[in-house]
């Protein structure tokens, strides 16, 4: 039995941007439906698209465009070599490892690494810094040819992956089958809590087959052979989960009491019920309606929103909310692979910072609230001609 968490209509794959040649022809546009497995409580997107659709070699996120992520992969790369204790005689796998925003820094450290990225602009971005990586998807088949191979891990690392992945089974089978017998696997991922309690419906998009819980994700591992000993809260991503996991069958490492107490507040929240799931369409409704009766007031006094971001949840956002560019006329970006492209849906064109001093817009809507702080003061110039900034989620704000 399942139950509907939230229907958000249909829309492109977010990451789907267009170019002035693709404006011409048809969109392929999919259902946007997510729901409750009322047996596991595991919450999944109904899929209509395959993840070779959606992660193609169009697919332009490139995770280096972000100095905050950047700051916090070298954190996370600190710690676990510290924590660990990794080094030269060790062995490094990131999965979906993008364009080697993270493994850059376990390079630097002479500590070898292997990525494995399905998209070809990153992979080959990932290789131009020296980083060996797979242009490949993740998978158990995929893990067993790398073991045979010799590429087994000291540490493994998933950094917003799981989401992602259509066989989420399959895929933490091949965690078991690539890690060393006392190796360590991390996951990162949103934490659905936050996603229910901060109203975050633009973080669901077509290339977002899962929405996790710490207790779905616990269950999932303990079936595939993997066993999670300790989990971490980030403020990364509107409020995610770092879980450490180990191979059941070998792992020495003691469970912490976080998993137990992590387990206990999920349990508490009433993640395990159908009412926990209750309202969250007409939260997101909400959310639609006061951005739309903002961007119509907008519109009439004669000023001008500026989108800042081209941001997959910006997508979700902008094509939720029926937005097009007589309301919202252009988007910035700082990622040279989005800009003159299109957003998808909305068509919005995505275009350099120096629109915004050519146009001196009133506001700036920041679609990536998760950056917020980072953008603000990037952009804080705009306050020289009385611009402000608007974050919709969980509610409309203007700074």
């Amino acid at each position: 039995m399942s139950l509907t968490l939230i229907d958000l209509g249909s829309a492109p794959p977010s990451n789907a941007y267009l170019t002035k040649l693709t404006l011409r022809r048809p969109e392929k546009w999919f259902p946007l439906k997510v729901l409750v497995c009322e047996s596991c409580w595991l919450v999944q997107a109904e899929a209509y698209s395959r993840a070779a659709e959606l992660f193609n070699e169009e697919y332009a996120y490139f995770s280096s465009f972000s100095d905050q992520w950047l700051k916090h992969a070298s954190n996370y790369v600190e710690s676990m070599v510290n924590r660990f204790s990794l080094g030269q005689d060790n062995h490094v796998v990131e999965i979906a490892s993008n364009d080697g925003y993270l493994l850059q820094y376990v390079n630097q450290r002479a500590i070898p690494c292997l990525g494995i990225e399905p998209t070809a602009g990153t992979a080959m971005a990932a290789q131009q810094k020296g980083i060996e990586t797979v242009q490949d998807f993740f998978c158990s088949s995929l893990a067993k040819q790398l073991a045979s191979h010799g590429k087994q891990a000291d540490l493994m690392i998933a950094n917003n992956v799981l989401a992602h992945v259509p066989d989420i089974n399959d895929f933490a089978q091949g965690f078991a089958v690539l890690l060393k017998p006392y190796g360590v696997a991390t996951f990162e991922f949103p934490h659905l809590m936050h996603l229910i309690e901060q109203k975050q419906f633009d973080t669901i998009y077509h290339e977002h087959f899962s929405y996790l819980s710490f207790t779905t994700v616990c269950r999932i591992f303990a079936v595939n052979g993997l066993t999670v000993f300790d989990v971490e809260e980030l403020e990364t991503h509107g409020g995610s989960l770092r879980v450490f996991a180990q191979r059941t069958d070998t792992g020495s490492h003691p469970v912490c009491t976080h998993v137990a107490e992590l387990l206990e507040r999920e349990s508490v929240a009433g993640m395990n019920h159908s009412s926990y799931y209750d309202g969250f369409q007409e939260q997101a409704n909400k959310v639609k309606n006061d951005f739309l009766t903002f961007l119509l007031e907008v519109r009439r006094q004669n000023k001008i929103v500026a989108g800042y971001g081209a941001a997959a949840k910006g997508n979700t956002l902008m094509n939720y909310a029926g937005i097009r560019s007589d309301l919202i006329p252009f988007v910035v970006d700082r990622n040279p692979a989005k800009q003159g492209k299109f957003m998808p849906g909305s068509r919005i064109p995505i275009v350099t910072e120096a629109r915004i001093y050519e146009e001196k817009p009133d506001y700036i809507l920041i679609l990536p609230w998760n950056l917020k702080v980072e953008i603000m003061d990037q952009l804080d110039y705009i306050r020289e001609w009385g611009g402000r900034f608007i974050v919709v989620l969980p509610y409309l704000e203007i700074h």
